[in-house]
């Protein structure tokens, strides 16, 4: 079963500590390319996180970003004053307001804002960060599920060109004898208008010549091999982009030889509906995974 390099997936769930969501986009590309959005809570996960999409994907450039919401009142909760600092802080004003002989109240508003008198007490970081990967091994799963289900369409519009190209080969198969026939007639009539005979031996070396430079029967046998593989491949259960693309590549060069050795219109015309063919195939392939 193949897979698209294209899919999306979009997971969320509620936990103690607050809401975590991961969205994730795929393209295709020629390696494993992975973007990561990550609140800063969560940044230390960024090997963690590569090291866990690699095992599950192959191929396609991968946009992931998660979403963090605290629980309602855990930030809050979260900051405390810093006694120590504070004190300090105070005690100093009061110094610089007995020198200056007056006796205000302390400041509180600009007091608070000096660096380090509220303090954040960060939360573990261990359980929200497990959650978060966990949730982001769910989230691959769906990703590649979309990816399968776009592969399956893949798949099916594969294997109908292949079906093409098989019916297309059977009919100049066979057409070759006419083809053949009709190659030695053309040759007899031309050395009838010659004003001298031609040795009977002589003509039959020239018309074996011209049969074997014509002669395709080893690429229409190459192929239906490229064919039987191709479907072979359609049927692995791993990542198979790059081994159909160079299918592609063989099948095309089978065809480009057809249309160089063509010297009927019907052979011609089949080569072009075969080059048609094989370039739908590798449009679709170049989102294989």
């Amino acid at each position: 079963m193949i897979r698209s390099m294209t899919g999306f997936a979009r997971l969320e769930r509620q936990f103690e500590f607050g809401r975590l969501s991961w969205e994730m986009r795929s393209v295709n590309h020629r390696f494993l390319e992975c973007s990561l959005r990550l609140p800063e809570e969560f940044r230390t996960l960024d090997p963690a996180i590569r090291e866990l999409l690699g095992r599950h994907l192959a191929r396609g450039k991968i946009d992931a970003t998660l979403r963090f919401q605290p629980a309602g009142g855990a930030a809050a909760g979260r900051l405390e004053l810093n006694r120590d600092l504070a004190g300090k802080l105070v005690e100093l004003y009061r110094e610089f307001a007995g020198l200056a002989a007056v006796e205000p109240e302390p400041p509180v508003p600009a007091l608070m804002r000096w660096p380090g008198v509220i303090e954040e007490q960060l939360p573990d970081a261990a359980p929200m960060q497990e959650a978060a990967l966990a949730l982001l091994a769910e989230a691959t799963a769906e990703l590649q599920a979309a990816r399968g289900r776009e592969g399956e369409k893949m798949a099916a519009a594969l294997r109908e060109r292949l079906q093409g190209v098989q019916e297309w080969t059977a009919r100049i198969r066979e057409w070759l004898p006419e083809i053949r026939a009709g190659l030695r007639d053309r040759l007899l009539g031309r050395i009838g208008e010659l004003q001298q005979p031609l040795d009977p031996g002589r003509l039959e070396q020239e018309v074996a010549f011209l049969a074997q430079k014509i002669d395709i029967d080893e690429e229409l046998d190459r192929l239906l091999a490229h064919v039987s593989e191709a479907r072979r491949v359609l049927e692995v259960d791993e990542p198979v982009g790059r081994r159909l693309d160079f299918l592609m590549q063989e099948f095309n060069r089978e065809s480009n030889t057809l249309s160089s050795k063509s010297i009927d219109q019907r052979t011609t015309q089949a080569a072009v509906e075969l080059k048609v063919l094989i370039e739908q195939m590798r449009e679709q392939i170049q989102n294989v995974e």
